[in-house]
């Protein structure tokens, strides 16, 4: 009985249009930025190296490189914040976590491309 009304309360929070992107792609994830009363769009570009939770908890991680050091972010899948996720490259994995990649520097980061 209780799962039943937690699945109709997370049923208002869902996205109507759910984000199409899998594990090894690589994004740009459009995020909503409120900086006083002026809102601006900022640009996350990365792997999604994992995707956990589900329903209104969903959450995918997010890795890139900058500057020389691995930087990751977690963004909730049906946040209202997220404006969208454009995927710029889908890769061949064969794992659902890439936890792997936090190991790897230079060129053994990259995935072999998925062709379309």
């Amino acid at each position: 009985m209780s799962q039943e009304i937690m699945n109709l309360v997370e049923q208002s929070s869902l996205r109507e249009e759910p984000l199409e992107f899998q594990i090894g792609d690589t994004v740009d994830v459009h995020t909503k930025i409120l900086e006083g009363n002026k809102e601006r769009i900022q640009i996350f570009s990365g792997t999604v190296i994992a995707r956990s939770g589900g329903g209104a908890r969903e959450m995918f991680t997010v890795r890139r490189i900058v500057a020389g050091e691995g930087v990751e972010r977690k963004f909730p899948v049906h946040s209202p914040r997220i404006a969208k996720v454009e995927v710029k490259r889908s890769s061949v994995v064969r794992r659902a976590k890439l936890y792997f990649l936090r190991d790897r520097v230079g060129k053994a980061v990259r995935l072999k491309e998925r062709r379309r």
